[in-house]
């Protein structure tokens, strides 16, 4: 029960990284761009976060420098990609590479330094609930993650933005014949990727362990592009799914806690099996991926 409530109080802040990023991403590729360098762009944005907190600028300068962090690096991405038509595979990658190596220099001199993080929020009557209520004691950041999870649904599914975005990423050339800028809404959609990612390292840097290490976004941005594969490309399925890896992620401490005689590798591994073998059963169903997949994903357009 002790293991349980803990992964229960703890899931929702471990999947926030997660979720923020993949949200993020699924804008940007339901607009038909595949955006590889997500991994870069929260590393950039965690030590971008980490720095503005760490001088006294707060929480919320430093998450909107770290969110101006990771759309600046999109913003190199959607020149190379879409400008430029590179291919989106090889560009995603070495933005991903870049944004890695500039956090490592830029939070060289940072390393082990700590920040204080944000409070809790208590919900009368909920957080007070036996085991469940520490669902109900989270910071802000996560009530916000939820609410933009929403706002983000209702946008694609129930206004012209969110249709002119899907209609960009299924078949760009009509969307085009009928008046929308192609490039320039990919733009926005790739800049939206970038600034979300940013976010996402940010909260991983200073709210859910504030502290700087190299190397500390540890594959987050990974799981998080497998994420929307897994989602199938669909807001709910994303939600849930990142509840899920973060519930996977406090499952190996709370057995590490717990005295489980399991190497502490292969503890550490779980979510990355977690996502191996989700994405092998998804991969499998090539109905429900060509029935929620978007058409022109990756392939390059323009005049």
């Amino acid at each position: 029960m002790i293991g349980l409530s803990f992964i229960l109080a703890g899931m929702l802040a471990a999947a926030m990284p997660f979720l923020l990023a993949a949200l993020g991403e699924l804008v940007a590729e339901r607009s038909g761009v595949l955006n590889l360098g997500i991994e870069g762009m929260m590393a950039l944005g965690a030590v971008t976060g980490f720095v503005i907190t760490f001088h006294g600028g707060g929480h919320a300068a430093g998450f909107l420098g770290a969110g101006l962090a990771g759309a600046a690096l999109s913003l190199i991405f959607a020149w190379l990609a879409l400008s430029l038509r590179a291919n989106q595979v090889a560009v995603g990658l070495a933005i991903g590479i870049l944004g890695q190596g500039l956090s490592a220099l830029f939070g060289k001199s940072y390393e082990s330094m700590t920040v204080a993080g944000l409070p809790k929020l208590h919900l009368p009557v909920l957080s007070d609930l036996p085991v469940v209520g520490g669902v109900f004691v989270q910071d802000i950041v996560v009530w916000l993650g939820m609410a933009a999870t929403l706002a983000i649904w209702a946008v694609l599914r129930l206004t012209k933005l969110g249709l002119i975005i899907r209609a960009v990423g299924e078949n760009p050339a009509a969307a085009r014949a009928l008046g929308y800028p192609v490039i320039a809404i990919r733009y926005g959609a790739v800049m939206f990727g970038g600034l979300m990612a940013g976010l996402a390292g940010a909260y991983a840097a200073t709210v859910y362990t504030p502290l700087w290490a190299d190397g500390m976004i540890a594959g987050r941005g990974w799981i998080a592009l497998a994420l929307v594969v897994f989602a199938t490309w669909m807001v709910g399925r994303v939600f849930f799914g990142a509840i899920l890896f973060g519930a996977v992620s406090l499952a190996q401490l709370a057995a590490q806690a717990g005295g489980v005689n399991l190497n502490s590798q292969l503890l550490a591994s779980l979510p990355y099996i977690v996502t191996i073998v989700v994405l092998g059963l998804i991969s499998s169903n090539k109905r429900l991926l060509k029935m929620n997949g978007v058409a022109s994903l990756g392939e390059p357009f323009g005049p």
